[in-house]
């Protein structure tokens, strides 16, 4: 007798057997030729994989050589002129970041070797 799932099959014809109860030690007999057939549908199949087992060009892309970034190492800022209103510097640093939602504009926030800092929402 095979079994799929909770779906017990004949040992004899193939039949699909009436549902299954749960147990082993019920009987299940075939509607199609009569034979009868321990119930098997209760039993658990456990398979494992691993990703090796499922190759594709995908997963080998994901296994290439990946350069990690630490954040506070990562140059954002862009000098511009924009005066200063703390100190009256012509060149300020900025840096854009998108605070509120994909479709608005980012915000732009400015820093003077002052310490002043200040943005803008376009």
């Amino acid at each position: 007798m095979a079994a799929v799932g909770s779906m017990v099959f004949c040992t004899d014809c193939g039949n699909l057997l009436p549902s299954t109860k749960g147990t082993e030690k019920n009987i299940l007999q075939c509607e199609c030729c009569g034979q009868w057939n321990k119930d098997t549908g209760s039993k658990t199949i456990v398979t494992k994989s691993k990703p090796s087992d499922f190759p594709s060009a995908l997963r080998q892309k994901l296994h290439s050589s990946v350069q990690t970034v630490e954040r506070h190492n990562i140059q954002t800022e862009t000098s511009v002129f924009e005066r200063c209103p703390s100190c009256g510097r012509e060149e300020v640093k900025y840096t854009t970041v998108q605070l509120r939602g994909a479709d608005e504009g980012s915000t732009v926030i400015y820093s003077c070797e002052c310490g002043n800092s200040w943005n803008e929402n376009n």
